[in-house]
């Protein structure tokens, strides 16, 4: 008998709605010819047509709706007629926090035959994991402004960095490495001009580190890792950084990778009291949304994390196969990656694949 998952699934906007279709197609079809598991869906309309309709991205009860689904399926949110920090904290950020996803893991992995943007480095190069500190820091929330409109306004964005929240993104990123097989961890500040903060991260990294005397350790300020990023990524093993650091480091791990379509992301709870939540790295593009071009593979990946995580772990290993083989073809790849297959026919090849794969 196959096993059950719940899973939310909240496509929100734009291309979100596009790729979270297919994602969920190739799902499906991985649960039939594996025969090992079905995932028990359920859609929930979540995003900016809501947020006008309603006055809000979800309604009041949300965290006893979503509570009891071990994974949560997310697509992007986001519309120009809605500003940004409004959107994300009215959806996304309120997730994580309240379910204490502090472990934002996203891996930075250039896929066989693709083309990644740093000439000589390829697949065997560009193959890292970050691990983003997913709850604090940066984005606490925490700050204010006042006087506003006169010349003596003053704007408050307070970064907030408790011990518990540091050590524990650090530890899990100590963790992984052993997992994964990784022989080194990388910790990202900018303890030159954050004294505080910064050099608060660095004391606990190295007290972490301390209890994994097999990993090898390397600190490094933001700005020279954005260039190692380019300059050296077979150098990196799991890095792990704050809040906004991670953030936009690994917008440049989408370029790297060849497109910001195809990083996958992971929100968890590690202690699994509360559900996680799976999604592609990009945002929701509205400049290309439902015209069939945006690159489903990001969230596909993310689906396969998701597969990972819930025990899946031969399902997942068998789509991971799928999409390798898909970009190793390189025969229907989305226009982000230089070909010019649909949004359903790169879905469709996947499915193809599996369907080869499977036997």
């Amino acid at each position: 008998m196959p096993r059950h998952h719940a899973v939310a699934i909240i496509p929100g906007d734009g291309i979100g709605v596009d790729v979270i279709h297919e994602g969920r197609r190739v799902l499906a079809h991985l649960a039939e010819v594996t025969g090992s598991f079905r995932l028990d869906e359920t859609e929930f309309d979540w995003g900016t047509a809501r947020y006008f309709a309603h006055g809000s991205y979800m309604p009041a009860d949300w965290t006893t709706i979503l509570k009891d689904f071990p994974a949560i399926y997310f697509g992007a949110v986001g519309w120009p007629s809605v500003p940004d920090h409004v959107s994300l904290w009215g959806l996304l950020l309120p997730i994580r926090k309240a379910f204490d996803q502090y472990a934002n893991v996203r891996p930075v992995r250039l896929l066989p035959g693709l083309r990644g943007r740093i000439v000589g480095k390829g697949p065997a190069e560009i193959d890292f994991i970050c691990v983003r500190e997913n709850t604090e820091g940066e984005y606490s929330g925490v700050g204010g402004r006042i006087h506003r409109g006169t010349p003596h306004e003053v704007a408050i964005q307070d970064i907030v960095f408790t011990r518990m929240g540091t050590e524990r993104i650090i530890r899990y990123a100590f963790d992984l490495a052993v997992t994964e097989g990784r022989h080194s961890v990388q910790s990202v500040t900018k303890s030159n001009a954050m004294q505080f903060s910064a050099v608060f991260w660095d004391e606990v990294f190295d007290e972490v580190a301390a209890g994994y005397p097999a990993i090898k350790t390397q600190r490094y300020l933001v700005d020279a890792m954005a260039a190692r990023f380019v300059t050296h990524p077979e150098s990196l093993d799991v890095v792990v950084a704050s809040n906004l650091f991670a953030d936009i480091l690994t917008d440049l791990g989408g370029a790297i990778q060849g497109s910001m379509g195809m990083p996958p992301s992971a929100n968890i709870d590690p202690t699994r009291r509360y559900p996680s939540l799976f999604e592609p790295v990009h945002g929701s593009a509205p400049d290309i949304a439902g015209k069939g071009i945006a690159n489903p593979l990001g969230t596909i990946w993310a689906g396969q994390m998701m597969l990972d995580f819930l025990g899946e772990a031969e399902a997942a290993a068998l789509l991971m196969q799928a999409m390798e083989a898909v970009t190793s073809a390189g025969t229907t790849l989305t226009p982000d990656l230089g070909g010019m297959a649909t949004t359903s026919e790169t879905a469709d090849s996947v499915i193809a694949a599996l369907t080869t794969l499977a036997g």
